[in-house]
């Protein structure tokens, strides 16, 4: 199981789609003569020579080492079929009704197809979507020529921002009507965003240009790469085909030797997405940007011009977005749920090679209160489970790793100095300063995954021994990961936190130390890959291909499910958008024979006290109330499947949302005692108001700034980098609190409780 790739989120190249999407735009019926066409039309594309001998080798992959045993028969021609038209044309905006019924006499066949290496299908059915790009692109254009002053923003009609589901277009008139209304929202999307009228038009026409340009510059590769996914994709969204360029990109995104902005990337109808963020790198570190953010444009330096990249091919976005470490690179960004028309977010990041080093595990201790009596808790915060294999190998005894590391703090909390103790004192003549922690939160927000091996060793400082995890092959065969030093380096309370973001190996350590009840699983579910996946060269390229999984040492799989915690927070990343329960074909949740290992005492009793207090302590929180209102509002925002296309009622829908905003904003401060904002431009400009902010100690509430930077999130603000980082702290910190406010319930109900083992 050497070449296991535990990483949360299949990296960056999900089925290259070069299709249009959301709200990408189109006009009031071209009059005749108005076409309007650029040199150098689209070429049909064929396969290339190598093309025939790469599908057959993809095929024989799929079918004898792919944790599904799937035959190659109709069922899967017709699952590939309808992987393929969806990655083309997502949002139905594309290909009409004729155009369906004729790739139907494909539904049944290509798996015959495949067999011989036949890619004809797949190259006319791309053909066709290219043809009908490329016509809409000279459509939009030809509009824009006319000029957008023709475009009726009055006229009370809407946009459908969700197609994916709707039947495709009956004929050319509906489609031309669709690309009128998707312009129309382009342009009232910049209009709302404050663009000059004389602007947009040479905006927009920029833009299409670039794309058609791009269009007409797509090579076979292109195709058969995201024909051999639609293949593979009927298998489980996490085997992919890489061509030659996409091999690359994947091996150096897995190895980090990169020198970039440390995110990884994914394509998203038509905008380059946020997939996950490695951790210490640029991107994670500046606190700006959050896994679902879309790129829109990106810029060179300081004072670069941006480059608009919308409709862009994911790789030739990766290409502008990497460069040397030290260089400045700058990027327009749209939060996932943010208005229609909101400005993009602008910012700066330098790049720079992860080092691994940047990564460690981290501690710090929080102080408790309750009453006269004081608690000390220890936390541990490990962004990833890493190890440094080299080194290991070369015998050095320092070797860097997760549970080294997480061992050392683990010692060092042990042995924590009070604050008050005197830092220049001999430590040996202070002794009476050195105390052990009350218990300890391992917090593994937004950790998502790494080497399997730290998880198993990690899970071993807090057991006594036993197994940490099972891996079930396709043959049906399981192996067991245990730990059997017997060594146990915290055996105190203990809470871990985990959020949608915490992946793999975290879901791995917080299932076994839930299974065990070892300690309290606390926060949001988890995302929920249960998956293994291998690396396969080919002729040309790779796969990655899925051919295990993993389950709990209760039989549980977290595939899909992922852990679910014994106490929940409300959930600031939208689980319709981010995990594995929202990708298509993911494998299903299911259970196999538990293993044997030796429980703890049983927490159960406890349970429903704890979330009683936790509850009865958040209800009166004024900052956990504008959490959940905020959480609210996103939700709403998100259910919208309308989009106005009439100017004035779009204001006023965006008047509406500022006002929601500021009234949960000035709950919250009335809650507190603190001065309200009497506006949305004072809401947003926090750095004017940090006096205001603090409280009669002169320090800020821990769980007062959460809502805050959720609704920066949210709203695509821009605050400084110095203030962002500010704030995804407190973020962290308001969270944070509150476990430690339930390990300190959990200790005190213990110390009264009488604990059954099973």
């Amino acid at each position: 199981m050497r070449n296991l790739l535990f990483r949360p989120i299949t990296t960056a190249l999900f089925a290259l789609s070069l299709a249009g999407a959301a709200l990408a735009s189109a006009p009031d019926t071209l009059a005749e003569g108005d076409a309007l066409r650029e040199d150098g039309p689209l070429v049909p594309l064929a396969p290339d020579a190598e093309h025939p001998q790469t599908a057959l080798a993809v095929l024989e992959q799929l079918a004898r080492h792919h944790y599904v045993r799937r035959p190659i028969d109709d069922a899967l021609s017709s699952d590939t079929l309808d992987h393929y038209l969806d990655a083309l044309d997502p949002q139905r905006a594309y290909f009409l009704e004729e155009d369906i019924a004729r790739f139907e006499r494909y539904r049944f066949t290509l798996d015959d197809a495949l067999r011989r290496g036949d890619l004809a299908p797949a190259f006319e059915i791309f053909n066709r979507y290219q043809t009908a790009a490329e016509e809409q692109l000279e459509t939009l254009l030809a509009y824009l020529a006319r000029g957008i002053d023709t475009l009726d923003f009055e006229r009370e009609e809407y946009l459908a921002m969700d197609r994916s589901e709707e039947p495709f277009l009956s004929d050319a008139a509906a489609r031309e009507d669709l690309w009128r209304r998707r312009l129309k929202a382009s342009v009232l999307s910049l209009k709302l965003a404050d663009k000059a009228e004389e602007d947009i038009g040479p905006l927009l026409e920029k833009r299409y240009r670039n794309r058609l340009h791009r269009l007409r510059q797509t090579t076979s590769e292109d195709a058969f790469q995201l024909y051999m996914n639609a293949l593979s994709a009927s298998y489980d969204p996490h085997t992919q085909y890489f061509s030659p360029r996409t091999s690359e990109n994947f091996n150096i995104q897995m190895s980090l030797s990169l020198e970039g902005i440390g995110a990884v990337l994914r394509v998203e109808d038509e905008y380059t997405t946020i997939a996950s963020l490695v951790p210490a790198g640029p991107a994670e570190k500046s606190k700006q940007i959050k896994p679902a953010d879309r790129i829109s444009a990106v810029a060179q330096g300081d004072d670069g011009e941006f480059v608009d990249v919308v409709g862009w091919r994911l790789d030739d976005v990766v290409d502008l977005i990497r460069g040397p470490a030290g260089t400045t690179v700058r990027l327009e960004v749209l939060p996932p749920d943010s208005e229609a028309g909101a400005p993009p977010r602008v910012l700066s990041l330098v790049r720079e090679a992860v080092k691994l080093e940047e990564q460690s595990a981290q501690s710090e201790v929080m102080d408790v209160s309750r009453g006269a009596e004081a608690f000390r808790i220890g936390v541990i915060d490990i962004p990833t489970f890493y190890i440094d294999f080299k080194a290991l190998q070369q015998g050095d005894p320092e070797y860097k790793s997760t549970t080294r590391d997480v061992q050392r703090l683990i010692e060092e909390l042990n042995c924590e100095r009070r604050p008050e103790a005197d830092a220049d004192a001999d430590p040996a003549a202070d002794l009476d300063a050195c105390e052990p922690v009350d218990g300890i939160v391992v917090d593994l927000r937004n950790n998502g995954g790494g080497s399997l091996q730290e998880a198993n060793a990690l899970t071993g400082l807090f057991i006594e021994a036993g197994p940490t995890v099972q891996i079930r092959s396709a043959s049906g065969r399981v192996d067991l990961f245990n730990d059997e030093d017997g060594q146990v380096a915290w055996d105190g309370p203990l809470a871990v936190l985990v959020n949608r973001l915490s992946a793999s190996a975290s879901e791995i350590f917080a299932g076994a130390i839930q299974d065990y009840q070892r300690g309290l699983v606390i926060g949001g579910q988890t995302f929920g890959k249960g998956t293994v996946q291998t690396l396969i060269p080919l002729n040309r390229g790779q796969l990655k291909m899925t051919q295990a999984k993993f389950y709990r040492v209760s039989g549980q799989s977290t595939q899909h499910q992922g852990v679910i915690p014994d106490i929940e927070y409300p959930e600031v990343y939208d689980r319709d958008e981010i995990g594995e329960s929202t990708l298509d074909d993911a494998l299903p949740w299911d259970v196999i024979r538990p293993t044997r290992y030796r429980r703890g005492p049983n927490l159960a009793p406890l349970l429903a006290l704890l979330e009683d207090r936790h509850e009865s302590r958040v209800e009166s929180d004024p900052d956990f109330a504008y959490l959940e209102a905020m959480v609210e509002r996103a939700r709403a925002r998100s259910a919208r499947n309308r989009l106005p296309l009439q100017e004035a009622q779009r204001r006023a829908e965006r008047e509406e949302d500022e006002a929601l905003r500021l009234a949960i904003e000035n709950t919250r401060r009335s809650a507190k005692g603190l001065p309200e904002f009497a506006s949305l431009d004072e809401l947003e400009t926090k750095n004017d108001d940090a006096a205001a902010d603090e409280d009669s100690s002169g320090t800020e509430d821990a769980t007062v700034k959460a809502a805050s930077a959720l609704a920066d999130r949210l709203d695509g603000e821009a605050p400084d980098a110095a203030a962002a980082e500010t704030e995804e702290e407190d973020e962290r910190d308001a969270l944070l609190a509150e476990g430690a406010e339930i390990l300190v319930d959990y200790l005190s109900l213990r110390q009264t409780a009488a604990l059954s083992s099973p």
